[in-house]
């Protein structure tokens, strides 16, 4: 059996705003200064701080999350990313055992870091306490035994005296005390509607945080002894995740581990209204003639992706490449395909409209039939106007921020055939947003969402997949396949 020994340990905290991402980030920093080449990791959906971890690392940062990809592919999905490092750095995700509502220790970090046999660094904000925090620790030591916690970081010390009656507090539980920070406002990172300004918008600022995180647990933190926690993490088993293996056993219908057929469609049809169509789930035929060209877009208004959607696409046979739609007059020359995933379009509403001639360039490629697959932000720069801005004019539908925030995984099923999935296709996805799409007449949807209420979502028009459902296709790698396959033939 292969197994892996890379060091690793999982940074979390009693609830968010504890600090986790200080210190995750904070540690990656330190630990590649010192020459190590870290592997960063993101507990749960969030495409933000990867981007600080990436920026902390100088490698992608990638996400493990038991409820898009399913707990089978957590490990795996690690062990890819940690290939060739010397030691793997997991942020958690809220509270330690928080997880998907209602579905028990499902997506938590507690899960994740069982999945991955990997001790826990378990950062308190220690303000306002001093010998409760002993009861606190204790309380999460002893509510899962299967959990590991290696070592508690106090976050916010206000004094030496009050980090004295801390570390006095803790010596009855038995978990050592790696480190002890006080309040600093240098790594204080800027937060909006959807949480912490992405690197991506701060340029400069961003690098001098990280910075500044780096020299807050450099000086707070017992690096050998986290270094030595992270080595007592135990063997781990399974080989590691390929995208290439991955596209090769999907079909190009409805990906791995998918469920299709007329029970799947039937229950698209009861939530939608609409009879859902036999899907087409037969495999692929193998790529021949040159590599058709797909256009992911990137740059400050779409932060939002995964590192293995790309990987799957290349893997598919197709040449990716990436465009600004702040900057970029131009679609890549040759596009085939085109994908929007996710960010802050709402953000940059004015420039990403006064971009003419590439909204021009879009709305023809899409009506040429040419499938274009698009995420949340995506859905929204593809929408006739934003807050009363032109976009794209692709779809017959307006767009809108609002006070709401709309946020949860979510269940769903294909509503009929489409570029990304068979009709029937299952799937689970991820909501993140404040805005509203209000669609003109006649739309069809791109799901049929299941739980936790069933409704209607997104949109499926010509070679169009456009939704508010963030997706990790490393469970459903016949989404990529299917995609590439129909740039090669549309």
């Amino acid at each position: 059996m292969v197994t892996s020994s890379v060091p690793r340990l999982v940074v979390a905290a009693p609830s968010s705003g504890s600090g986790k991402t200080t210190v995750a980030t904070g540690l990656m920093a330190a630990f590649a200064a010192r020459g190590l080449a870290v592997s960063p990791h993101k507990v749960g959906p969030d495409y933000i701080d990867p981007g600080y971890h990436a920026l902390a690392t100088g490698r992608v940062g990638r996400n493990l999350d038991a409820y898009l990809c399913g707990p089978e592919l957590v490990a795996p999905l690690f062990l890819h990313g940690a290939r060739g490092c010397d030691i793997a750095v997991v942020e958690g995700v809220m509270g330690l055992y928080d997880g998907a509502a209602g579905q028990g220790e499902l997506a938590s970090t507690a899960q994740v870091a069982k999945l991955l046999r990997a001790p826990v660094v378990l950062v308190v904000d220690a303000s306002s306490q001093s010998r409760s925090v002993a009861a606190l620790v204790h309380g999460f030591v002893s509510w899962d035994p299967q959990v590991r916690i290696g070592g508690v970081i106090l976050n916010k010390v206000a004094s030496d005296r009050h980090e004295a009656l801390l570390r006095e507090a803790l010596e009855s539980v038995g978990v050592p005390v790696l480190g002890a920070l006080r309040r600093a406002a240098a790594v204080e990172t800027p937060s909006r509607h959807l949480g912490l300004v992405p690197v991506a918008e701060r340029g400069a600022q961003a690098v001098e945080a990280v910075a500044a995180m780096a020299a807050q647990v450099l000086a707070g933190c017992d690096l050998e002894g986290l270094a030595a926690l992270a080595r007592g993490a135990g063997a781990l088993p399974g080989a590691a995740w390929d995208a290439a293996e991955a596209v090769a056993g999907a079909g190009a219908g409805a990906g791995a581990g998918a469920e299709t057929g007329a029970g799947a469609v039937a229950g698209a049809g009861a939530v939608a209204g609409i009879t859902g169509r036999p899907g087409d789930d037969r495999p692929a035929r193998p790529a021949e003639g040159p590599a058709p060209t797909v256009a992911v877009a990137g740059g400050a208004a779409f932060t939002f992706s995964y590192a293995e959607h790309t990987e799957l696409l290349t893997a598919a046979g197709a040449d990716v490449v990436t465009f600004d739609p702040l900057r970029d007059e131009r679609l890549p020359a040759g596009t085939a395909g085109l994908v929007v995933g996710g960010g802050f379009p709402e953000v940059y509403a004015a420039e990403l409209s006064a971009n003419e001639g590439l909204r021009k360039e879009v709305a023809a490629l899409a009506e040429s039939g040419a499938p274009v697959a698009a995420e949340c932000a995506g859905l929204l720069y593809l929408c006739r106007e934003l807050d009363g801005r032109p976009m794209c004019g692709v779809l017959d539908a307006t767009a809108r921020m609002t006070g709401r925030l709309t946020l949860g995984y979510r269940e769903a099923v294909a509503v009929g055939d489409s570029v990304l999935a068979a009709a029937g296709t299952r799937t689970r996805g991820h909501e993140f947003h404040r805005t509203v799409v209000e669609p003109g007449a006649g739309a069809v949807p791109a799901w049929g969402v299941l739980a936790p209420v069933k409704r209607v979502e997104g949109f499926v028009e010509r070679g169009v997949h456009a939704s508010y459902l963030h997706t990790h296709w490393a469970s459903s790698p016949g989404a990529a396949r299917r995609f590439v396959e129909r740039c090669r033939t549309s």
